[in-house]
């Protein structure tokens, strides 16, 4: 008997023919290919199949049983797509000779997460997502969508949302069809950018979810003549985008591990230590979180046109503190690092394996701030430890940090040094129009 013939039934009656079988490749770029919903057992034993070495990241060989990569479907995940009728979605966990591929970013995050599970602990992360909305212009430059977004200070801009409208109607009318419990859509603080809240989910459910995320909202912006851009700065003078993780664990009894009403800042002793080893790692950790080049535009401490940044450029933590890597809010952790160009399984698994390391050696965190630090920039005052300002520097810290590469995967941390070295490499053989302009006719 076919254990999972009552799934496709339920599917068929829905109009459903098809599954897009979806897994990310190591920058977070959701892939898949369409298979027959009628051959469901087959996509859940064996997978899907691809070619290993067509994949950005799997180390996979050309030749041989492990150079095809097979997408298994995780059964619970299927649910229809509004976008794409008669197709319904399902999440994929990576295979290779039978066995986990340890260069899957979401077995990464599984296993991980196993040592949590192991405590009879929970991981919740709640995901911020800002993005921008993007068009090509003349002479094929990019620039925002909405010609008419020009304010200086733009953020809960209502006119720019009454424009928008259309695609902002119909990202609501479809994250909520496929699930999406959302809490608040608003522009924020660059023209041309916007961020859409929804509930939290334990770890791998939100960090599924953010993918469906994305695919929806590029989707829905090209219906609408735009681009989605998870792009961390694409304008100089304005703030970028961050994906700020909100953190939160809960035991067995389901008790925030996290919440001490009466501890400092409102944690407790295992919520200060967890943050401590963010702190400790967060030189390694902006490689993954903050993996691009342009990542490191946005994390630095530069003007903006709105008059107001949010990067968060120091090691520091402090209680409501937008200013600070760490915030802490209501009993729970946000760490600020992330931007919408990581690799969401990969930043989830890295900043959990850098908060237990803190919580198992009882780090001790710094004194937390309680203080603009953008202020005390401006008066000279003595400043924390800031975190990298290149990719560069960020990937010489994560292969410098062995313990942290250990706790989140060897493999994938080399295939990921490797690619991203090559992308450095890269960017440092173009020569921008700002050297161009500043250099051609200067000596």
């Amino acid at each position: 008997m076919n254990p999972y013939q009552p799934t496709v039934d339920r599917l068929k009656s829905q109009g459903i023919h098809s599954i897009f079988t979806q897994f990310c490749d190591l920058h977070g770029v959701a892939k898949g290919k369409l298979v027959p919903l009628d051959n469901l057992k087959e996509w859940v034993e064996q997978g899907a199949g691809f070619a290993g070495p067509s994949i950005w990241g799997t180390g996979l060989p050309r030749h041989g049983a492990r150079s095809e990569y097979y997408g298994r479907v995780v059964p619970q995940s299927l649910r229809a797509l509004p976008f794409m009728p008669g197709v319904a979605h399902a999440v994929c966990d990576g295979f290779a000779g039978g066995e986990a591929l340890q260069t899957c970013s979401r077995q990464m995050l599984k296993s991980v997460l196993q040592k949590i599970q192991e405590r009879g602990w929970t991981l919740w992360v709640g995901i911020e997502p800002e993005f921008f909305l993007l068009k090509k212009g003349h002479g094929g430059r990019w620039q925002v969508a909405d010609a008419d977004d020009q304010l200086d200070k733009p953020s809960y801009d209502l006119k720019a949302i009454h424009r928008n409208g259309a695609f902002i109607e119909e990202m609501r009318s479809t994250l909520t069809q496929l699930g999406f419990e959302l809490q608040q859509i608003d522009h924020e603080d660059a023209c041309g950018q916007y961020e859409i809240n929804y509930k939290f989910d334990d770890a791998l459910a939100a960090a599924d979810r953010y993918l469906l995320f994305k695919m929806t909202a590029h989707v829905i912006a090209e219906k609408h003549g735009m681009v989605f851009s998870c792009m961390p700065k694409p304008l100089a003078t304005a703030p970028g985008s961050g994906l700020h993780f909100h953190l939160s664990i809960t035991d067995a009894c389901g008790e925030a591990i996290f919440t001490d009403a009466a501890g400092a800042l409102g944690l407790s002793p295992q919520g200060h230590q967890f943050a401590a080893g963010l702190l400790h790692h967060a030189d390694a950790l902006s490689a993954l979180c903050a993996p691009t080049v342009n990542s490191y535009k946005r994390l630095a401490s530069s003007n903006s046109a709105s008059g107001t940044t949010w990067s968060p450029v120091w090691k520091a933590y402090g209680d409501n503190n937008r200013t600070c890597l760490v915030r802490t809010v209501a009993g729970r952790i946000e760490w600020r690092l992330p931007d919408p160009s990581c690799n969401v399984y990969a930043a989830i698994a890295a900043t959990l394996a850098a908060g237990l390391m803190g919580m198992d050696a009882a780090m001790v965190p710094p004194l937390p701030c309680a203080e603009d630090l953008y202020e005390r920039l401006a008066r000279g005052d003595t400043m924390p430890e800031r975190l990298p300002r290149s990719l560069d520097e960020a990937l010489d810290a994560l292969e410098a940090d062995a313990v942290l590469r250990e706790a989140v995967g060897v493999e994938f941390c080399a295939q990921f040094i490797q690619l991203k070295r090559a992308e450095w490499d890269a960017f440092n053989l173009q020569v921008s129009d700002w050297e161009l302009q500043r250099y051609a006719d200067a000596f």
